[in-house]
């Protein structure tokens, strides 16, 4: 399993890798003082010993691709223990241009993380980051079908095609999936005025299973 994983990300990071890094360079270029205020409270926020804390200071990170704040998030990374705020860390990294933890997002959707996961992959820019897991033969089953729920939230036009075979899945659960993440697409293409967030952008704490 690893190992496929980790040619993934390696092609993976040569194909969007650059282009992420330009654009969370060129949004952290266009910063105010006031953000970057906010950016340094965040980044002292996560020496906190509250692990709820350190999980929304990372997530503000993430929010504001605070990129100055890179290194300091990599760091706490290496000590944290806390899954969850690991998880967030990893989310703040991604966005700030490390786009190979994105599969480590991705592999938490098979963890009792998998709502704060699923959550984080709803905010992508585009979907198309995560048309490779769904192509992926090892893939777990778990991780397939909630890729496919997070793109019912962030799918467009060309989702739809990616999403089809899934419908005659044999596994029920990724074909119910499929199902519901083709209505939720049209329903948005039909009427993009309507465009409703079907999923709530704040994580909650949860204990570990």
């Amino acid at each position: 399993m690893k190992i496929p994983y980790a040619i993934a990300a390696i092609c993976f990071f040569l194909l969007c890798g650059p282009q992420t890094l330009a654009q969370s360079s060129l949004s952290s270029s266009d910063e105010t003082p006031d953000v970057r205020a906010e950016a340094t409270q965040y980044a002292r926020q996560l020496s906190s010993s509250a692990p709820f804390a350190r999980q929304t200071a990372a997530e503000g990170l993430a929010r504001l691709a605070a990129v100055e704040q890179k290194k300091i998030v990599e760091g706490y990374l290496l000590q944290e223990k806390d899954k969850r705020v690991r998880l967030a860390l990893n989310w703040a990294l991604y966005r700030m241009g490390k786009s190979e933890t994105l599969f480590q997002i991705v592999r938490d959707l098979d963890s009792g993380r998998h709502d704060q996961a699923i959550d984080y992959l709803t905010q992508l820019d585009s979907p198309d980051p995560l048309y490779l897991f769904l192509t992926q033969d090892n893939t777990p089953l778990k991780v397939k079908l909630r890729i496919v729920e997070a793109l019912g939230d962030l799918g467009n036009a060309e989702t739809v095609e990616k999403i089809k075979p899934f419908v005659d899945h044999y596994d029920p659960g990724v074909s119910a999936a499929a199902k519901t993440a083709l209505t939720q697409i049209e329903h948005r293409l039909a009427d993009p005025k309507a465009e409703v967030q079907t999923r709530p952008r704040v994580v909650t704490k949860a204990r570990e299973p």
